[in-house]
């Protein structure tokens, strides 16, 4: 009972701070950490002492498996020799320098120093994906930095293994060279092999409940065979994940895909928050037992000091070198520019130190020559990165003008593609309609198709506030009806004159519908973008051969619209002869039909500040 009552009260704190720190704008991990410190030195709060085993088992896979189950392989594969060389390079080259560093400052055997290195090197994603979501960092750093977390772990806690053996003395280069080749082509074979099962079992599963049940075992079923097998239990999960992931939409229900991101999402979220909670609560504790260890306290401060710069500084003399050298290898023969000196100072500066480092520490023999001292420096490593770092990483975004992903720009691609998702839907509906298909269904079918492809259309117009949209209103609507269904649903169940099961299916049928209301209007816009532009036009030939402008014939108004007493949404303006007409939203669907009387391939947006071009005959963006 006492240790089921200090989860609860471990987890219940670590949500309220995760909400503080959104409400305040301070980064969670920062602010979790600082709580769990200031509460280490509270005399009410116990000493927690925690097993490693716990933390590799119970929280690793699991944080793992989320984040491996989010990546595209898709955005993984071209940063291959990148993220090669973070979550393996830099991870050794960072290991050996800091042992340098604690050999010759601490008396200590040089396998322990090297255990040490591999304890702090390895950074942690959550750290930094935590500020990119608040300042928003480029789309493709992020990618970066959560690819290198995915492997990053991995290389660590093998180069922590093979120092372990050295200290007992059975160590070999040979040797453990081929410990490491083993580990991680053995993790990914088990990891392959794992979500290949997996698969085959899910595939069977029709229930959303049984499908995330075996979806929570997925990281387990992966990681413990590998470690069974002496293998990287890390890397099978990963390499599980990825797999899943990327085969979900192929195989897993609707409803299993959205019980699982939700049920992982929250799982995710209170993993993450105490852990950063638990770092801090160990300060106590372990600084109390280096401060009376044998040791000089000033030999220990200037160490934890040379440790901390030594990782610090590391990772930028890495990450510039293999910036240019993977974009010589990957990018260079594909014509991508050379990437400017901004992106590699982010990533050099987005080191912070997590939960790996916090379990990897643990995991030293008790008979580690300066174990308490060992534990402090990684400790203030953890607790360093994540203050200087984590502090000043929103500032230098800004300071080097990197701009996020643009809200307005996602937007504009979630119209393009739901535009060509609706032309494949309509089309599949055309073939499968019989003669004995009611027209009333097909009608009803294609106008719900065509009205979630043109509530995104709606929401790039930047419209005056009080404009109303037939979508926004479709939706205002339809759930002010939502809301008096489940009055009256709550009504009949006071009443008590139906039975439970079928108030259930019930309430359940109106709740589903809510939730996949349509609500991109309720999507804030980025007020910060100047020009909603569109990509490359690519190979479109009608959209490479077009203009970017021309001289309409009607500004500010549809002329069609207006001879015949419509209201238009948004205007919409032919780049072969500049008419001006209004989009599929509003009632007229002007400029489709001149598309389609005229031929002309290519229209504009002329709402302010977009400059987007639609090429009707592609269907494509550009």
């Amino acid at each position: 009972m006492h240790i089921a009552f200090g989860i609860v009260v471990l987890l219940a704190v670590a949500v309220a701070l995760a909400a503080l720190a959104r409400r305040v704008g301070v980064t969670e991990p920062l602010l979790l950490t600082v709580a769990g410190v200031i509460a280490s030195y509270l005399p009410f709060v116990p000493q927690i002492d925690i097993d490693p085993e716990w933390v590799l088992l119970g929280l690793l896979p699991p944080l793992l498996y989320t984040a491996a189950i989010g990546t595209s392989l898709l955005e993984f594969k071209p940063k291959k020799v990148s993220i090669t060389l973070l979550s393996v390079g830099l991870v050794l080259a960072t290991a050996f320098a800091v042992a340098l560093v604690a050999w010759a400052l601490l008396p200590i055997p040089f396998a322990a120093a090297v255990a040490l290195g591999a304890v702090v090197a390895p950074p942690d994603a959550v750290a930094a994906t935590a500020v990119a979501r608040r300042v928003g960092m480029p789309r493709r750093i992020v990618v970066l930095l959560e690819g290198e977390s995915l492997f990053n772990d991995a290389t660590a806690l093998v180069a922590l293994r093979t120092a372990v053996a050295a200290m007992a003395g059975s160590f070999s280069v040979w040797q453990a060279g081929a410990d490491f080749v083993y580990a991680a082509a053995g993790g990914a074979v088990i990891g392959g092999v794992a979500a290949g099962i997996l698969m085959v079992l899910r595939r069977r599963i029709t229930d959303p409940v049984l499908d995330t049940g075996v979806s929570l075992l997925a990281p387990f079923a992966a990681y413990l065979p590998a470690e069974a097998a002496h293998a990287s239990g890390v890397i099978s999960v990963v390499v599980c994940g990825l797999i899943l992931g990327q085969g979900a939409p192929v195989w897993q229900s609707a409803a299993s895909r959205i019980a699982e991101r939700t049920n992982w999402r929250t799982i995710q979220f209170m993993l993450e928050n105490a852990v950063f909670l638990l770092i801090g609560l160990q300060v106590r504790h372990i600084v109390d037992d280096a401060w009376n260890s044998d040791l000089d306290n000033t030999t220990i401060v200037i160490t934890a000091v040379a440790v901390l710069a030594t990782v610090i500084v590391v990772r930028p003399i890495w990450v510039f070198p293999a910036t240019y050298f993977s974009w010589f290898v990957e990018s260079r023969p594909r014509g991508n520019p050379k990437p400017a000196w901004t992106g590699p100072a982010i990533v050099s500066w987005a080191g912070m130190r997590g939960v790996v480092t916090l379990a990897a520490v643990l995991l030293l023999p008790e008979d580690t020559p300066e174990l308490a001292t060992l534990r402090l420096l990684a400790l203030v490593v953890v607790g360093g990165t994540l203050l200087m770092q984590g502090v000043s990483l929103p500032s230098l975004v800004r300071l080097l003008k990197l701009r996020g992903p643009s809200r307005a720009e996602d937007a504009l691609q979630s119209a393009a593609l739901l535009q060509q998702a609706t032309g494949a839907g309509l089309a599949a509906l055309d073939r499968a309609v019989t003669a004995d298909t009611p027209p009333e269904v097909v009608t009803s079918l294609r106008d719900r198709a065509e009205r979630r492809s043109h509530a995104a259309w709606e929401q790039l117009g930047r419209a005056e506030a009080d404009r109303v949209t037939p979508s926004g209103e479709y939706r205002r609507l339809r759930l002010a009806m939502l809301a008096a269904e489940r009055r009256e649903v709550l009504r009949a169940r006071s009443a008590a004159h139906i039975d439970h099961e079928v108030l259930e299916r019930v309430m359940t049928t109106i709740d589903l519908e809510e939730s996949t209301i349509d609500r991109i209007g309720d999507t804030e816009q980025d007020e910060t973008d100047a020009t909603l532009s569109a990509p490359a036009a690519g190979g479109c030939e009608h959209l490479l051969a077009a203009p970017y402008t021309a001289v309409p014939d009607h500004p500010d108004e549809c002329s069609e619209c207006v001879a015949e007493g419509l209201a238009w949404v948004h205007l919409r303006m032919c780049l072969s002869c500049g008419h001006i007409a209004c989009c599929d939203s509003s009632p007229g669907k002007h400029a489709t039909g001149h598309a389609e009387s005229t031929g002309h391939p290519v229209v504009r947006s002329v709402e302010p500040g977009e400059s987007w071009r639609w090429c009707y005959p592609d269907a494509l963006l550009g």
